[in-house]
């Protein structure tokens, strides 16, 4: 799937959709560990971006993103409309994140 074909809007510019095939979803569960946990907190004590943090987050995001793309192209899709993501805390130091979104087949306008 051309990942220039998922949106967070519920259109398309340009393309039409002509199936709704319903939600598809990649869900990754991820723990720090405890060299990330203690390199991240060592960029604490300076301030600003904590870069081993951010790079974990990208790295779990792109992942789940990923996953909900193969689970969108398995049901025939090749678009994603509403891609929205949602994390949630399991336990200290686990999350797990959700890439969601609607499938959908589209045509050129």
């Amino acid at each position: 799937m051309d990942h220039h074909l998922t949106t967070t809007a519920f259109t398309l510019e340009g393309y039409r959709i002509v199936q709704t095939l319903g939600v598809v979803r990649g869900i990754t569960v991820r723990s720090r560990n405890i060299f990330g946990t203690i390199g991240g907190s060592l960029q604490t004590l300076l301030g600003g971006n904590i870069t081993l943090f951010t790079e974990l987050c990208e790295k779990t995001r792109n992942e789940a993103f990923e996953m909900m793309v193969e689970h969108a192209e398995a049901a025939g899709a090749n678009a994603i409309i509403g891609v929205r993501y949602d994390a949630t805390e399991l336990m200290q130091g686990v999350t797990e994140v959700l890439c969601y979104g609607t499938a959908v087949v589209v045509d050129s306008a």
